[in-house]
């Protein structure tokens, strides 16, 4: 019996925080009041504040959870079998841009979203960010430095730093298709991504 309240529990705590994912991947953080959340996942204010001691606290769960999810997807396309690394690196950013083009441009990715707003709110959010990102270039810097070791890529600097101007570079870019409502800005991230990788067919 205890389990299945467990199981439920953790169901409803999901499902705050999938609604909450939604909302505010379109909205942002500070634009989306709590009611708006609980109303539309059919969850009354005390038990959010059972599962969620604050805004502050959900924002910080929402942002952990949100970046477990993700880097168990890098997890699965640098796993792809029978491939190079650097067609599974090439097949991530296709992921990627797949991701934010979404919507108008608008885009699934809660770190694009949340990153500049909640980097000032929260240092509590701030911190998770920085967790969440680190994570993702050191996954994408072991796939750079497997597909030198096997010859399918080549880079000039070392896996860490062309890692971290690869994500800053798709991070920009994600912020432009917004800006041009276009993703001719992801056309350019991957020309670059190439030529960084030395990938020229």
């Amino acid at each position: 019996m205890a389990k299945a309240h467990t199981n439920e529990s953790s169901d409803v705590r999901d499902n705050i925080l999938a609604v909450g994912q939604r909302i505010m991947s379109g909205k942002g953080f500070s634009a989306v009041g709590l009611n708006e959340i609980l109303t539309e996942a059919k969850v009354p204010k005390g038990s959010f504040y059972h599962y969620f001691g604050s805004k502050d606290a959900f924002g910080e769960a929402l942002l952990s959870s949100y970046f477990e999810d993700y880097l168990a997807d890098i997890d699965t396309v640098m796993g792809q079998p029978g491939v190079t690394m650097a067609k599974r690196l090439l097949d991530y950013f296709d992921m990627w841009r797949d991701n934010q083009s979404f919507l108008d441009c608008q885009g699934k990715c809660l770190a694009v979203k949340l990153a500049a707003e909640v980097a000032d709110l929260s240092e509590a959010m701030r911190t998770v960010l920085n967790q969440g990102t680190s994570a993702i270039i050191a996954k994408l810097a072991d796939a750079i430095e497997q597909g030198v070791a096997e010859g399918s890529l080549a880079v000039d600097d070392s896996p860490k730093r062309i890692a971290e101007s690869l994500y800053q570079l798709w991070l920009g870019a994600s912020v432009m298709v917004k800006i041009v409502r276009g993703t001719a800005p992801f056309d350019s991230a991957m020309a670059v991504t190439r030529q960084m990788l030395h990938l020229d067919n």
